[in-house]
């Protein structure tokens, strides 16, 4: 078994990666942690061997395949506050699909390039691949990897809380289980390994204390603690919160060596700097044909597909406020980021263990959480200021939009059901939310989780939304506000707490065979 010191981070470190606000929740994982890592962080790189048994003595198979889900040009691009129509696509999106069958379990993991998957084109999805390749609903893994520069996978009005498939969800819907089960088709014998590596010169945590007296008003007419992307300013104070600079990943050859498929997660929230009115993969895709170009994987048949998801990076960036970077052309933040983070992931692989028993098990469960909506007051004010109409020429009016948010928000239900996820790939288990996820409950879970190494994939199997945690939600910011979180304010906390007791579910029943 992998001991917890693969986890675990010195006090000296923590302070410099969580800034000095972030104290109180890393005495939280400090007593959490049991074996310092001083001298394996020296190292750059953690190795660990993915080994367990499968039930019936099987060895692991594993396929890979991508479905092209580009959207026509003049499709709305909807990373912004404002949706403009695509005028041209520098590079396609695809679901990029893998598929691990250990003889007794088949599961599937999907990476979309889009800003989020809407709940019912995963469940859709869900239902032809069960149909078609045999793999239940609770054993397929979807998630988006957020690029800024897609159209968008969550219906016409993302905030509409009862909406039907349209067209472009329905194509998705399909060119997702048409992945899967070509995936399916091209599985063989393969072995299985996991490592990390760490690159955290990326990451930047994008809420920041400022100087008394110079925070701007937000939407609803307050002050808030902290501001998303403050931009250089001589009144920055420090980041409100941490960055995870782990890059985990688990990677399957064939067992004379050939790459198969590469599943990684990273968590920053995309890079940016692409054309205007371009639509693009951003630098998931570049690290995915990078990774392909380092391990001389081209065209292959059947084919090596890398997949890259996104951590938890609800509140990390790549964008350095206090040493801004010179101006650049478009996509080049994206192919350097891209390229370093490949060629880190490339050097740990060369020194990965494989096994080929290899157990797979998953879980997933609905748990229920209440809605953020307005209060009567808060309605009331609302509804006068949509009434007023937008007050600005060029531009998003904030005020205006999270008004309409905030009358939207009144019509949705009390409560609803929140799909987490947890799959266990030997030793290794990935948990996932269906949220833009704060790092600090990615951290968490890597320390926490019952089965260990342990990792995070954020915006899976839906979309609801950014997740602050309790202690970020008391300091406001834009992440917060109501109509960008949706979710109860101790959502975070229910969440973690339901996959802990999954992935001890998993645990209690390997152990019991």
């Amino acid at each position: 078994m992998i001991s917890q010191a693969f986890n675990s981070h010195t006090e000296a470190q923590r302070h410099r990666d969580f800034g000095r606000t972030a104290t109180s929740w890393s005495a939280v994982c400090l007593l959490r942690a049991s074996v310092p890592l001083c001298a394996i962080l020296a190292l750059g790189v953690i190795l660990v061997t993915v080994c367990t048994t499968t039930a019936n003595g099987q060895s692991l198979k594993a396929g890979a395949a991508t479905s092209n889900i580009t959207p026509p040009i003049g499709a709305q691009i909807v990373g912004g506050h404002l949706p403009v129509p695509s005028t041209h696509v520098h590079d396609e999106l695809h679901a990029r699909c893998l598929v691990l069958d250990d003889g007794r379990t088949k599961l599937a993991l999907v990476t979309c390039d889009v800003v989020g998957v809407h709940r019912l084109v995963c469940e859709a999805a869900k239902e032809l691949i069960q149909a078609e390749a045999g793999i239940p609903p609770a054993n397929v893994l979807i998630s988006a990897t957020h690029t800024h520069s897609a159209a968008s996978v969550q219906g016409q009005d993302r905030f509409k809380h009862s909406e039907s498939l349209d067209e472009y969800q329905k194509f998705v819907v399909r060119r997702i289980a048409d992945g899967v089960r070509r995936a399916a088709t091209n599985l063989r014998p393969a072995e299985l390994g996991y490592g990390t590596a760490q690159a955290p010169e990326h990451l930047f945590n994008r809420r920041w204390f400022l100087k008394p007296g110079t925070m701007p008003e937000n939407p609803f007419g307050g002050i808030d603690q902290v501001k998303m992307n403050p931009g250089t300013s001589p009144n920055l104070v420090e980041p409100a919160g941490p960055t995870d600079p782990t890059i985990s990943f688990f990677a399957v050859r064939e067992p004379g060596g050939r790459p198969i498929s590469l599943y990684a997660a990273y968590g920053l929230h995309y890079v940016g700097g692409t054309g205007g009115g371009a639509i693009s993969a951003d630098y998931f895709a570049v690290f995915c044909d990078e990774i392909q170009r380092l391990l001389g994987a081209d065209r292959l048949d059947p084919p090596f597909v890398a997949l890259l998801a996104n951590g938890t990076s609800g509140d990390v960036n790549n964008i350095n406020f206090r040493e801004p970077r010179p101006p650049q052309k478009p996509y080049e933040q994206i192919r350097y980021v891209a390229g370093d983070v490949a060629a880190k992931v490339h050097a740990a692989m060369e020194k990965v263990q494989y096994q080929t028993d290899v157990r797979l098990d998953a879980r997933l469960r609905e748990p229920t959480l209440r809605w953020r909506r307005p209060s009567a007051d808060e309605l009331a004010a609302a509804k006068k200021r949509f009434a007023e109409g937008v007050k600005v020429a060029r531009g998003a009016d904030l005020p205006y939009l999270y008004a309409e948010r905030a009358i939207k928000l009144a019509e949705y239900p009390e409560t609803t059901t929140v799909p987490i996820q947890v799959l266990a790939i030997g030793d290794l288990s990935i948990g996932t939310m269906p949220c833009e996820v704060f790092t600090e409950t990615g951290l968490e879970w890597r320390q926490v989780s019952p089965i260990q190494p342990a990792f995070f994939v954020e915006l899976a199997n839906g979309s609801f939304g950014y997740l602050p945690t309790p202690r970020q939600h008391k300091l406001g910011g834009y992440e917060t506000w109501l109509g960008t979180n949706r979710l109860e304010i101790e959502a975070s906390e229910k969440l973690l707490a339901e996959l802990v007791a999954m992935a001890g579910e998993i645990k209690a029943a390997r152990q019991a065979k």
